[in-house]
This record gives C-alpha cells, sequence and structure tokens, in this order.
C-alpha cells in the first residue's frame, strides 16, 4: 500500500523542468533522447467536468483500486449504502402496501355477488364458507380484470421512464405518480360504501379508480428501483482493511445486490400487507380492505418531501435515448440490414467508421462515442434476457386468479380462499435475509461462482417445480370435489373438496423463493447494464415483461374455467422447463462479463465535446449539494471565455 501511495504521488506531481530535461543524454532512459515527453495538459474547465463527473472513489488514496492478484485472492464484499437509501425503500414499502393491499381483492369484489345474510358491505355471514364479494360479474370478468390490471400497470411505466430520464427527472415523475395514486385511493374507499354496493351502483367508481392507481403505479414504479441505487455513488471496487485487519474488496456487484434484495424484502412486507385486507373483506367489509391501505399511502408524501433535500437526484438527459437509436439505426444500416451477427454493434463505433470515412449520421457530426456503443450493446443484451421472463411470471402463483380460485374450491374452515397468496410475500421476507446475509457472502467467501444467469436460471427450475405442484393439486381437487372437474362453481353438499387450502403452501412458496433469485437479479441487470441517462428505461423495458406475462395470462382466459385447469398449470411448467434449458444455454457466459462499465477521462470529455448533456451532470450535482456555488460558477465562466466552442445551454 505504501509503495502504491508513494508511486501515485510520483505520477501526480509535476516534476520541475530542469530535472526532466538534464544536460545531456540519459544513459539510463529507454529511448535515448526521449526522457522527455511534454505531458498534455488539460484546461481548468476540461478538470472541473472530470471532476464533476467521476464517480467519488475515483481518488486511488482514499479509495485505491484493488491489483489483478487482490481481486483472485481476497474476500469481496458490500459496500455501506447512505441512510437515505432505506428510507427511499420505506417508500417502496407504503407504495406497495397500498397496491397490493388492494389488488389482493380485487378479484373476490368482482367476482361474486353479495354474500346473502351478509352485512352488506361484502363479508359473508360468520362461520359460514361463503365468498367475499360485491359485483358479481363472474370468474372470467374477474380474472380478465385483474390481468387487466397487472398489464397497465407493468406497461405504463414505460411512459414513467421515459417522462423522467428524458423530460423532468426520476424524483418529480414519482410525486407524480404518488398524487395520483392518492386520488385513486380515496375515490376506491368512496365507492366501496356498503349503501353504494347495496343500490349496485360500485362499478363506475371502482373502475375510475382502477385506472388511476394502474396509472400513477406506472409513473412511480420504473424510478424508484435507479433512485434508490443512485444514492450509492461508490460504483466502482476499492480495496479496505477491516477491523479484524483482513482487507477485502468492496464491491459494487455485491452492494447492488444487497441493496436490490433490501429493496425487495420490503416490496414484500408491503405486499404481505394483502392478509391484513383479506381478513378484512372477510369479516368486515371492503370499505375497510380499501381504507386500511389508503391510510398508510397518505403517509407518502410527507416522507418524499422530508427526504427531498437528503436525495441525490440524476437530471433527465434525453440525449442518451436518442444516441441509442441513431446507434441502433447506424447498427443496422452498416450490417446491411441484418439484426443480428458476430461484431454487430462494432460497426457503429466512431473510431470503426472513421476508418471507412463516415463521420456524420443523417449529415450530422456523429454524436456517440465507442463507450456508449458498448453500453448499448449491454442494453440490448440486458433487454433480452428479459423475455424469456413471461412463462416464467406466468408459473409464479398461476395466471390471473388461477390460484384464488382453486382455493376457493378447497376447505378453508373460515380462512379466506385468497389467504395462502399472502404466503408468497411472506417467503420471501424470510428468505432474502438468509440470502443477503448468509448464502451469497459464504458463496463469495469460498470463491464459489453463482453468477447472475446462474441464479435466475436457478430460479427458473424453482418455478417450474411450483407449476407443476399447482397441477397435482388441481387435479386432487378435482378428483375429490363433489362436483369432480367443476369444482369451482359447486353447489353440491358443503361445495368443496375435502382437500385443505394449506395444500397450496408448496406452490406458493417455490413460486415466492424464484423471486429472490429471478426479479431480483434483473433489477440489477437492468441497472448495472444501462447507460447512465436510461436507467429508468431499461427497468420499465424489465417491468414491461410482466406485463407481456399477463397478457399471456389474458390470452388464456378462455381455457382458465373447469374442466381445463390441471392444464393451465401443468402446460406452462412444461414451457418453462424448455426454456429454462435455452436460455441457460444461450447466455451462460454472462455470468462472467463486467458488472458495470465506466467511462475513461478521455472518453468523458470526449462525449462532452461531441454535443452530449455533461453539463447537465455538472448541474445536478450542484443541486444535490455536492458542487460548491463558486465551483459551478467558475466552471461557467470558464466555458463563457475560455472555451467558446462549449455548448450552449
Amino acid at each position: 500500500m505504501a509503495h502504491t501511495a508513494v508511486f501515485a504521488d510520483i505520477v501526480a506531481t509535476q516534476p520541475p523542468k530542469d530535472v526532466v530535461e538534464p544536460h545531456g543524454s540519459n544513459a539510463f532512459a529507454l529511448n535515448d533522447g526521449a526522457a522527455y515527453q511534454p505531458e498534455k495538459r488539460l484546461s481548468v474547465y476540461d478538470e472541473k467536468i472530470l471532476e464533476a463527473t467521476r464517480p467519488s472513489v475515483a481518488d486511488p488514496h482514499e479509495y485505491p483500486p484493488p491489483t489483478d492478484e487482490e481481486r483472485s485472492t481476497l474476500r469481496k464484499v458490500a459496500d455501506s449504502v447512505p441512510s437515505v437509501s432505506y428510507w427511499l425503500c420505506a417508500v417502496e414499502f407504503a407504495e406497495r402496501a397500498s397496491y397490493y393491499g388492494v389488488q389482493t381483492v380485487f378479484s373476490n369484489f368482482l367476482e361474486f355477488p353479495l354474500p346473502q345474510g351478509g352485512n352488506g358491505a361484502g363479508a359473508p355471514p360468520a362461520g359460514t364458507q361463503e365468498t367475499a364479494g360485491a359485483l358479481n360479474r363472474g370468474e372470467q370478468f374477474s380474472n380478465a380484470f385483474v390481468l387487466l390490471f397487472y398489464f397497465l400497470s407493468y406497461s405504463v411505466p414505460i411512459y414513467g421512464a421515459y417522462v423522467a430520464d428524458v423530460q423532468i427527472g426520476r424524483y418529480k415523475t414519482i410525486m407524480i405518480g404518488v398524487l395520483v395514486c392518492g386520488v385513486a385511493h380515496v375515490i376506491m374507499i368512496g365507492g366501496a360504501a356498503p349503501s353504494v354496493l347495496q343500490a349496485g351502483k360500485g362499478m363506475a367508481p371502482f373502475m375510475i379508480s382502477y385506472f388511476m392507481l394502474a396509472f400513477g403505479a406506472g409513473m412511480f414504479k420504473p424510478n424508484i428501483a435507479p433512485t434508490v441505487l443512485d444514492q450509492y455513488v461508490h460504483q466502482r471496487e476499492y480495496t479496505m482493511v477491516l477491523k479484524s485487519g483482513e482487507k477485502v474488496i468492496k464491491d459494487p456487484e455485491a452492494t447492488v445486490q444487497r441493496v436490490m434484495l433490501i429493496f425487495y424484502g420490503l416490496v414484500n412486507v408491503g405486499a404481505f400487507f394483502g392478509l391484513a385486507t383479506t381478513y378484512c373483506e372477510k369479516d368486515v367489509g371492503y370499505w375497510l380492505a380499501f381504507l386500511t391501505p389508503g391510510i398508510l399511502y397518505f403517509l407518502l408524501p410527507a416522507l418524499l418531501i422530508i427526504l427531498n433535500k437528503h436525495i441525490v437526484k440524476k437530471a433527465p438527459d434525453g440525449s442518451v435515448l436518442t444516441n441509442v437509436f441513431k446507434i441502433t439505426g447506424m447498427s443496422i444500416k452498416q450490417n446491411k440490414f441484418k439484426l443480428w451477427g458476430k461484431g454487430y454493434w462494432d460497426a457503429a463505433k466512431p473510431s470503426v467508421l472513421a476508418a471507412k470515412g463516415i463521420t456524420t449520421f443523417n449529415g450530422k457530426p456523429i454524436s456517440w462515442t465507442d463507450q456508449m456503443v458498448d453500453d448499448t450493446a449491454r442494453t440490448y443484451a440486458a433487454c433480452s434476457i428479459f423475455l424469456y421472463f413471461p412463462i416464467w411470471y406466468s408459473n409464479d402463483g398461476g395466471i390471473g386468479n388461477i390460484l384464488t380460485n382453486q382455493g376457493a374450491a378447497m376447505t378453508t374452515n373460515g380462512a379466506p380462499n385468497d389467504l395462502l397468496s399472502n404466503f408468497n410475500p411472506l417467503t420471501i421476507i424470510i428468505v432474502i435475509p438468509i440470502l443477503s446475509y448468509g448464502v451469497y457472502p459464504m458463496l463469495r467467501k469460498y470463491k464459489i461462482k453463482f453468477g447472475r444467469i446462474s441464479r435466475i436460471t436457478f430460479g427458473f427450475i424453482l418455478a417450474t417445480i411450483s407449476g407443476m405442484f399447482g397441477a397435482i393439486v388441481q387435479w386432487r381437487v378435482y378428483e375429490t370435489s363433489p362436483c369432480g372437474y367443476y369444482a369451482s362453481s359447486c353447489t353440491v353438499g358443503t361445495g368443496v373438496s375435502p382437500l385443505n387450502i394449506w395444500w397450496q403452501i408448496p406452490n406458493v412458496a417455490l413460486g415466492a423463493i424464484s423471486e429472490c433469485f429471478c426479479n431480483v437479479t434483473a433489477y440489477e441487470i437492468a441497472y448495472a447494464r444501462s447507460p447512465k441517462g436510461m436507467k429508468a428505461v431499461v427497468m420499465a423495458m424489465f417491468l414491461f415483461n410482466t406485463a407481456l406475462g399477463t397478457a399471456l395470462g389474458e390470452v388464456l382466459t378462455p381455457v382458465t374455467v373447469d374442466p381445463h385447469l390441471i392444464w393451465v398449470w401443468a402446460g406452462l411448467a412444461i414451457a418453462l422447463a424448455v426454456q429454462t434449458v435455452i436460455f441457460y444455454w444461450s447466455y451462460r457466459k454472462m455470468d462472467n462479463d463486467e458488472f458495470m462499465t465506466y467511462q475513461d477521462d478521455e472518453e468523458v470529455l470526449e462525449e462532452y465535446r461531441r454535443g452530449s448533456v455533461v453539463d447537465t451532470t455538472v448541474d445536478s450535482i450542484e443541486s444535490e449539494g455536492r458542487m460548491e456555488g463558486s465551483e459551478k460558477r467558475e466552471i461557467d465562466g470558464i466555458g463563457s471565455v475560455v472555451d467558446p466552442a462549449r455548448p450552449s445551454t
């Protein structure tokens, strides 16, 4: 360490000219007469740009980078994360608690009528096997609208991400989503009042709040995870000596993984809130089932306002998305309109184009760099991985309300038929600390590679087993129901199979554990493999594949009825098993590629000179309090006086 520090000091210090230019020739120089090579001096303005855009770990004294030998021998550990990241995770918890709290009871609310002999608020008579209900629209209508809600919630994020990354920034977009969802909760609570339901007028307010809630969630969801990770500014590996005397590597991948595990854990703490609302609908009625998560949600605006001054906010940067489209177009053109091939993206690199005499695109100078092309290739690779998620998603608890419907045909002994779906978040809450503080650190300690693709593959395998178990349980329900293979609407005898609803637990638990490997890893990939101005957009592309999974469910809605439910479970499980083999074989090499890429100084300056928006980075840093006003004024002065070619802002 001492030798490294001394060497760094020597390199960083400009020696006197009479030292580097001694009289006579240097007998020890590698090239006689070439001992002195004038150092390329950066302008003060360039230095300020680099200072503003480098990660804070760029200081090799405070954050010494590991050597190749240290990378192969030292243990990798997660870095510390600012407390504001955890507060933002709490924001996600509150939003998800309200979202899942109301969404969990949508199925029964839409499918079943107000129970006869109930209290008129949707709750069934106490001590009966009846199911809570309100609007009496039937199974297929309920299933279709549950799936549509998911689809909208995970497709609207594409718009929310575009608004954030290109126009107004992620924090403002989050606030818009929070306000829209707040209004939706108020309307939903009012529309579930007993007098409204008994008058048969509950559909209109429900539908208004339904679409508003989906839109607000879509504005919020793609922006919160990138904002949480943006608070972790030390995004390069460095070495550190622990109090125990052990020297370790603070690893960005391990850090992002831990943050996303905690984030996803709190998402599911919020989702577990659905357990409370299922009992609310069963014992009291829907007005309380909608009010309870609404109360929690109304705390969100105040919490975000309190956190406002402490959050690192990234300015919107529309040029990044624009350049990705330009790079894509240039690659297609240079590859003669083929859509794939070896070295496909290299054809769009400015260095390769310059060798061909190409320096313009659509009549204007090329505005991207070689690094941007590499980032674009990594982004497309991430998005292609996400295309494997719809079939996995359809195996995680089944499609639509098929799990709830299965539970309604089983003996519940007074428990809500949608109770078992709440064991999904409970399982995740238990498993995530085990992975974060037990399994993954142990694997890193013993140098056992469990890479990104391997984790997703393992999650796919678990979900396949989960789907097969769902098929087996459905078969047993049919075999033991008084109505045989028409168990879902049975009115003979008790109307249900003697098979206890708790047999759904293995199905739910395996699907939940698979999420810890699939969803969390996908969050990591979406953030790490996207350009700095497209974090929300790439996250939205991942979320959109969840929407595609629900679209697949919509397509299968006509067959999600008796007597076909066994094959609805089994068919999707078989499809996932086949897909898992294809997925691992296609992407296995990605386990060993670089987690994040970084721009060197020349790339940063070249990007700036090409007219990119490095200025917005400087401006955002100023607004975050990480650059003194005098420094920003110095940059502005230098830009306007010394560097007249500086792009206008």
